[in-house]
């Protein structure tokens, strides 16, 4: 089952693909993490970062447990996809330039029953809210200097 958010995020594609590109950012826009520990690799296809898990209990995880996610698809400056290995889901990050930004599309592609019992279904929403708070915080910080 596939489930996704899509939207405007006022930030030019340059700026978005910045935050989404830097391994430790994953856990500040991504909900289901508090933490990120990448390997040597970085962004690449096949890096495999380990992570903190942040939230309510679910199924097959409980908050502060570890996990770990693989790198599954990066296109520089449009997509970053990557498998949680533990919860069993893939998670993707889409950009396209629009005039005034960013059209923007998070989604999330796991087996049906898990999006209930693992509490995944708000999970591209809030994504793609926190994105647009990081970037609209930026911008603001930007004007003032």
């Amino acid at each position: 089952m596939r489930l996704s958010a899509s939207g405007h995020v006022e930030a030019p594609p340059d700026d978005l693909w910045a935050l989404l590109a830097e391994p430790h950012h994953l856990s500040d826009w991504w909900p289901g993490y508090a933490a990120v520990r990448p390997d040597r690799r970085g962004v690449t296809e096949g890096a495999r970062w380990g992570i903190v898990r942040a939230g309510a209990p679910g199924l097959l995880r409980r908050p502060g447990g570890d996990g770990l996610v693989v790198i599954t698809l990066v296109e520089p400056g449009r997509v970053l996809a990557w498998r949680d290995l533990q919860q069993d889901f893939v998670g993707e990050a889409r950009i396209e330039a629009v005039a005034d930004g960013s059209a923007v599309e998070i989604a999330l592609a796991a087996a049906w029953w898990r999006i209930p019992l693992e509490g995944l279904r708000p999970l591209p929403r809030q994504a793609l809210g926190r994105l647009r708070a990081l970037c609209q915080t930026s911008a603001a910080i930007a004007a003032e200097v």
